[in-house]
């Protein structure tokens, strides 16, 4: 990172070495050329909306500090970014969930369509990482993201889960304005079937 006047950072000075508080609160040092001290975008600090009794697909993101949004042209070749959301889960025996990650109403990547065990109010994450190929329109730019979901499952409350991995080149733009958003789509609308966020943090990692 290159200091400049609309930098917002202060930076303390201590034998000959500079640092700054980073969004976790701690010092950490400066280094010209890294971009450490902006890599908070978001932090989630209020429980998303659960998905429950439905076959909607709706967003699982809660309000928070921050921002999921990239204004228009605002990506560079080689933005990387690391986020990871999770909350509690509930479902019953064989039923299906498909979770997508999405910038706006673009699809990024999904898990597919997920058979899952009985679940009763367990814990689940999504940790994924992003990573610009190429900018422009749709057709010209180019966005991979890769990752997993994971949750416990009743039975002995060991993990299952599914990792993914998705190339973007067709109808992704860096050119509008994007947000990103992961939703969750039930195969039926049975009460035992709940998926909540408590928790959904993005940085910025290049």
């Amino acid at each position: 990172m290159n200091i400049n006047e609309a930098d917002d950072i202060k930076l303390y000075k201590y034998r000959g070495l500079y640092y700054f508080i980073n969004g976790h609160g701690s010092w950490e040092q400066f280094i010209e050329g890294s971009s450490s001290a902006l890599s908070g975008l978001f932090s989630q600090i209020v429980n998303g909306s659960a998905v429950s009794e439905t076959t909607d697909e709706e967003s699982l993101v809660g309000t928070g500090e921050g921002s999921l949004s990239i204004p228009e042209n605002g990506f560079a070749v080689g933005d990387s970014f690391h986020a990871k959301i999770g909350g509690v889960i509930s479902a019953i025996n064989t039923e299906t969930l498909h979770v997508r990650i999405k910038a706006g109403s673009i699809i990024l990547a999904d898990t597919g369509v997920l058979s899952l065990s009985a679940t009763t109010t367990k814990s689940w994450e999504v940790e994924m990482d992003f990573t610009i190929r190429a900018i422009g329109a749709a057709g010209v730019a180019d966005i991979v993201t890769n990752g997993q979901f994971i949750h416990n499952k009743n039975a002995n409350n060991v993990y299952e889960g599914q990792a993914f991995n998705s190339e973007n080149n067709t109808d992704f733009d860096t050119t509008v304005s994007n947000t990103l958003d992961v939703t969750a789509e039930w195969g039926s609308n049975n009460g035992g079937n709940s998926i909540q966020a408590s928790s959904f943090i993005l940085f910025k990692t290049f």
